[in-house]
């Protein structure tokens, strides 16, 4: 069976055999395509609009994976079913995208969904193939993605506008374009001469920012970048989930009045009629009047401005706690040290400032290094590690302070920096959101008395000194704050 179906290459058809002899063409049973090509089946949970599910859906199309998406009630509702006890069984962080194949094999994260979906070809016919593909997916995680975030989300009323966040993500942007730009001068794709994970996940995560705010001016530098991003969402996969792509021909900008709307509404109470007992008698009227009237006739809600699909869902997700809401009132703030540390010098006014005001008992002050420093190659890669991580860490602002700095050269580099945290223990254990990144350092709390803490603070605060713990020279630092 197989020598009579199965040719010697990959065809765009199916990915597994040459068109001369492609299995589908030559009419095989569906049982039986099933078993050569080794099909996953099963279904992917999200809401609708996900560009996060979108690389799971692009990745089935290429390899033939049958794939049922629940994105809309009755199968799945987001906020709903995601929180009932028979998801949470098979998912217990109740997130989506999630996977569950017909055979009960359960995954999430969409790369891990968007992997196991794949087709060889797909996730790299080589050793050396397979880790440039993983390189691009994660590239477009720990890269793209945070900055992308922080630039389009407040103009879809997701999240509150930050001028100086918008303006250093525009800025991570341009690098990250130019980056992908001097790499696709002479290529096709990102990978080998065919459309890869590594296409599609970068493509995914571009998504939003070629429809939203790159606009013509914008991108008119990175030609290379635009080719290959029509060429992809151009394919038949591509536009089978995607649909058309629209460019952005005008860049958006945030619209307070949506980001209102988009918040949850506070009930407020009825205010009382003045007037004494005749005021209260009529306001009781009033208020009977209104219970009659709704009994009489149930009056539709109003209609609200349409919101994208991918907005609504994510307004949908519950507010979470304080992580710090424990802790007891400090009486070191914060928010005064920033100030003196931005607007005035450093050594002369904000170092006796911080030390003045510090609170001991009420905040922590902790050295951190990057663990891989072997891993580190280009030095504007490397900072844009610090960066990434500073955005995910976006909403630690108002209870942490960093001076992280990358030392070294080209392939010979270490990131290390002091951070300065509210409470005693490492805040980044307090919330789930915060967790991406610290694993990948190690962690040192200092004594806040002892001359190493008052030396390296005044280093890695300044940007200057000797670094006799680094062993190499300073090359550039990043700012949390």
């Amino acid at each position: 069976i197989v020598n009579t179906f199965v040719g010697q290459s990959h065809c765009d058809t199916c990915y597994f055999c040459d068109e001369s002899s492609c299995i589908r063409q030559a009419g095989a049973p569906e049982i039986l395509l099933s078993l050569i090509l080794k099909m996953a089946a099963g279904t992917l949970y999200t809401y609708p609009e996900n560009w996060r599910a979108f690389k799971a859906q692009i990745a089935a199309q290429y390899s033939g994976a049958k794939l049922k998406v629940a994105s809309t009630p009755p199968a799945f509702s987001f906020g709903q079913t995601n929180r009932t006890p028979a998801f949470l069984n098979n998912f217990p962080t109740g997130k989506v995208p999630a996977y569950q194949g017909d055979d009960g094999f359960c995954l999430t994260e969409s790369n891990a969904i968007a992997y196991y979906l794949s087709s060889e070809s797909l996730r790299g016919t080589s050793p050396q193939a397979s880790a440039q593909v993983l390189q691009w997916v994660s590239f477009a995680d720990n890269d793209i993605v945070p900055s992308a975030s922080t630039w389009v989300f407040p103009t879809l009323g997701i999240m509150q506008f930050n001028k100086q966040a918008t303006e250093q993500a525009k800025e991570e942007v341009k690098r990250l374009l130019a980056y992908l730009n001097q790499h696709l001068n002479t290529r096709t794709f990102l990978v080998g001469e065919r459309v890869s994970l590594a296409d599609i996940t970068v493509a995914c995560s571009l998504l939003w920012l070629y429809k939203q705010v790159l606009e013509p001016a914008f991108r008119q530098p990175y030609p290379n970048v635009n080719r290959w991003f029509v060429t992809c969402v151009n394919q038949p996969q591509f536009k089978a989930v995607l649909g058309e792509v629209k460019l952005c021909e005008k860049m958006a900008q945030f619209d307070a009045k949506k980001f209102a709307e988009m918040q949850p509404k506070k009930d407020t109470p009825p205010k009382k009629e003045k007037g004494g007992k005749e005021g209260d008698k009529q306001q009781e009227k009033k208020e009977k009047k209104k219970e009659e009237k709704k009994k009489e006739e149930k009056k539709p809600a109003p209609a609200v401005e349409e919101m994208d699909e991918c907005e609504a869902a994510l307004a949908a997700e519950p507010k979470t706690k304080d992580p710090f809401a424990h802790l007891p009132k400090s009486s070191f703030v914060m928010d005064e040290f920033k100030r003196k540390y931005s607007n005035e010098d450093t050594l002369t006014v904000a170092l006796p400032h911080f030390w003045e005001h510090f609170d001991r008992e009420g905040y922590s002050i902790w050295y951190g290094e990057y663990r891989f420093p072997e891993e580190l190659s280009q030095t504007f890669m490397s900072c844009n590690l610090i960066t990434g991580m500073f955005q995910r860490l976006d909403k630690l602002r108002k209870n942490g302070f960093a001076s992280v700095i990358l030392f070294g050269t080209n392939n010979n580099s270490s990131i290390s920096g002091i951070w300065v945290f509210r409470g005693q223990d490492l805040a980044f254990t307090l919330s789930d959101d915060w967790q991406i990144d610290y694993e990948s350092y190690s962690w040192r709390k200092l004594d806040v008395d002892s001359e190493e803490c008052k030396t390296m603070v005044k280093e890695y605060f300044a940007w200057e000194g000797e670094f006799k713990h680094v062993g190499k020279p300073f090359n550039q630092g990043k700012v949390f704050k």
